[in-house]
């Protein structure tokens, strides 16, 4: 099991610590930063440890950045795993990779030491997020998609990208702009994954490991993912993702359209892609209504046309899905988070994950060919 942080916030040094973190400042950096949570000496805070002005970074959770790479590429991650194999002598180790060759190291030796389900899961989160938000995510999602055997999920990659802390309404094109911003950082780093791929298993002494990896983007997340899709030229594109979720997406519902030049390409990029959205999603309707010149939201009114993708695309209506497991008031009126708040939404995620055939996933009805609405 394993949790990381893919963060392009800046880098600061908080008085009295003596390691790096990252910051609560709503600013973007060029390139992600890589770190990795640590679980081993975690323990879940008291009501009243949470209170505290000090309940903040790494009192929430601990986590270690990993140092920036010696140099680029991913030869060194292959002299690494070839000398692990006793099939070359080398003086090098992983303790020598840094960025995105540790994490791809890390990720390859775990999952390919199993032959159970060993999944990745790509979180990028919503609107109003500081970094303290993003560590208390951190740990829910660990709770929900790790320790939860329903789900196939063993590591996840937490997407963290400098939304505004605050939720009055002009932050919100602030937020606007940072996703687009932390979209074309999240670009190259696919760019560096699909290198890594051809780096490593051009070489037959190296196998696949055969598991799966998964992207959820939520609310204006997805609007992250819409700015990495932009950028991504459809010539470099490879199926590398099993499962795209959609959760009560943040974008207008033409994303699908040609026009958009954006979600159109998800069907290139992995096998299924899912669309869940609530028909009463509050959140989304102030959005629509408010700031995006009433143009419909992907998450609350469902995409336009996608009949040439019905095949790989699935709309799945949560409106009539019980707040269960969250039912404060913020979850009842606003709708906007049924991954966390619905166990008849997380039952339904959980079967997507496994990769069920999309007609026979329990706790749904059938409406058309792509089209369902989660019951009781």
């Amino acid at each position: 099991m394993a949790v990381y942080i893919l963060s392009n916030r800046k880098i600061v040094r908080h008085k009295g610590e003596k390691a790096d973190s990252f910051s609560n400042d709503e600013y973007s950096i060029p390139n992600f930063r890589i770190a990795k949570c640590d679980f081993d000496t975690y323990k879940e805070p008291a009501a009243a440890a949470k209170k505290k002005k000090d309940y903040t970074n790494r009192n929430i959770l601990n986590y270690k950045l990993f140092s920036e790479p010696e140099k680029q590429g991913y030869e060194d991650v292959l002299e690494v795993l070839q000398s692990e194999k006793g099939i070359k002598t080398s003086t090098l180790t992983a303790n020598n990779l840094g960025g995105t060759q540790r994490l791809f190291y890390e990720l390859y030796k775990n999952m390919s030491s199993t032959k159970d389900r060993s999944d990745v899961l790509i979180f990028i989160h919503g609107y109003a997020y500081d970094f303290d938000d993003e560590l208390k995510a951190i740990i829910d999602l660990k709770k929900l998609f790790i320790d939860n055997p329903a789900s196939p999920v063993e590591h996840i990659l937490f997407v963290s990208w400098p939304a505004s802390s605050s939720i009055v309404p002009l932050t919100y094109f602030d937020d606007k702009a940072s996703s687009i911003n932390s979209g074309s950082s999240l670009m190259r780093l696919f760019y560096f994954y699909t290198q890594f791929l051809k780096d490593i298993f051009s070489n037959r002494d190296l196998a696949p490991c055969n598991q799966r990896i998964h992207l959820m983007a939520h609310s204006m997340g997805n609007r992250v993912l819409q700015s990495m899709l932009y950028s991504l030229k459809r010539e470099n594109i490879l199926r590398v993702i099993d499962q795209v979720l959609l959760l009560n997406a943040d974008v207008t519902y033409k994303v699908f359209e040609d026009s958009e030049d954006s979600f159109n390409k998800l069907p290139l990029l992995a096998n299924r892609v899912s669309i869940y959205l609530n028909r009463k999603d509050t959140i989304l309707g102030i959005s629509q209504f408010t700031k995006n010149i009433l143009t419909p939201r992907l998450g609350k009114n469902g995409p336009g046309d996608i009949e040439k993708f019905k095949d790989i695309v699935s709309v799945i209506d949560c409106t009539l899905a019980e707040d269960d497991v969250l039912n404060s008031f913020k979850y009842e009126v606003g709708n906007h988070w049924g991954y966390l708040s619905s166990s008849m939404v997380q039952k339904d995620i959980f079967q997507n994950l496994y990769g069920v055939d999309k007609n026979l996933i329990t706790g749904r009805s059938k409406n058309n060919e792509y089209t369902f609405t989660i019951i009781s």
